[in-house]
């Protein structure tokens, strides 16, 4: 933990803007496909977010200057997606399929919620952890195991396969479990992670079935949505 919470935004930036630019060097070099480096950065940047807010001091300001990480970079998306910045890199690593304007969909709710979260849940509670990282690990391993072995498709969801939801439990799962030891380790939020397994569960369980409805492009908001519901009930 640093004293100087400016200090810390700085090298959370630093250290988050690192993670997205070495995965658009990879893959405006062609060393990733573009559907992977989107994932991979949306599994990556949300741990290393949430681990650098142990470098904040704990007062009132520390959580509104580690939102303007997330406030920053979404801002470069919007400039990006709408032309007003040119940024091949980021297109070739965030969109699907080469359009800037991709970016104005998944990208940009997943940086907003980012934002909203940071700033009213913060370290000292399991809720918006356990939200965020269902959004990163939960729906980006999802995506990547369904396309590589997803030729069980769901019967409620022929765009979507059990080979997908499995990934979608396990990386909400194991990511939470993960982040919540390395803060409680820390001495951070100060709550017990043997008290917070069963709930972690039943809610990568339920963002699980909510993944898996038939719906594209909102599916950071309703998995977000769903976990932060339960997580409240729960917790």
């Amino acid at each position: 933990m640093l004293k100087s919470p400016i200090l810390a935004t700085v090298l959370t930036f630093v250290a988050a803007l690192a993670w997205l630019r070495l995965i658009d060097f990879f893959a405006h070099r062609g060393w990733l496909e573009a559907k992977l480096s989107r994932k991979i950065i949306h599994i990556g940047t949300g741990p290393i977010f949430v681990l650098c807010w142990l470098l904040f001091p704990d007062v009132p300001l520390s959580r509104y200057l580690a939102a303007l990480v997330p406030l920053a970079i979404t801002a470069q998306f919007v400039m990006v997606g709408t032309g007003l910045m040119k940024d091949e890199a980021a297109v070739a690593a965030l969109s699907r399929t080469g359009d800037r304007r991709e970016i104005l969909q998944g990208p940009l709710y997943y940086g907003l919620i980012f934002v909203l979260i940071t700033i009213f849940y913060w370290y000292d509670s399991p809720v918006g952890i356990t939200a965020l990282m269902a959004l990163c690990g939960g729906d980006g391993l999802a995506d990547i195991l369904g396309r590589r072995f997803g030729k069980m498709k769901l019967p409620w969801a022929k765009g979507k396969s059990w080979a997908g939801s499995l990934g979608m439990f396990t990386g909400s799962w194991l990511l939470t479990i993960g982040i919540l030891a390395i803060l409680t380790a820390a001495g951070a939020g100060g709550f017990s992670l043997a008290s917070l397994l069963l709930p972690v569960t039943i809610i990568s369980l339920a963002v699980t079935a909510v993944e898996s409805l038939p719906i594209r492009e909102i599916d950071n908001i309703t998995v977000t949505a769903a976990a932060l519901i339960l997580g409240h009930i729960l917790f």
